[in-house]
Formats: C-alpha cells, structure tokens, sequence
C-alpha cells in the first residue's frame, strides 16, 4: 500500500484513462474515415455534374445546328 491506498486501486485509476485515451483514440479514427467518405462520395456527386453538364452542352449544341 502507497499512503494507505490499496495497490488494485491504482490499477483501476491507470485502467480508466488507459479505456479514456482508447476511446479518445477511436474516435478520431472513425472520425477520420467518415471524413474519407464525405471526400470520397463529394467526389462522385461532382463528375455526375461535370458530365450532366457535358451532355447538356451537347444537346444545346445539336439543337442549335
């Protein structure tokens, strides 16, 4: 015992912010990965607008001649 504390009681502080900083640490990681994703599928969503885009010019083009 350190100043009248039993040994186990320490383990249980060091087990708390051990579970804390895992915590802390998985969910900047999940955070991480939806941000991955928001990129990704942002991504996606602007080619289908360039190329809606693209076919839209074309069908003017061919109307217009």
């Amino acid at each position: 015992m350190i100043v009248g504390v039993p040994w186990w009681v320490f383990m249980m502080i060091i087990f708390i912010f051990l579970s804390g900083y895992m915590a802390f640490r998985a969910m900047r990681a999940e955070k991480q990965l939806e941000h991955q994703f928001i990129e990704r599928e942002g991504k996606v969503y602007m080619e289908r607008m360039e190329e809606e885009r693209k076919h839209k010019q074309d069908r003017e083009q061919h109307v217009s001649q």
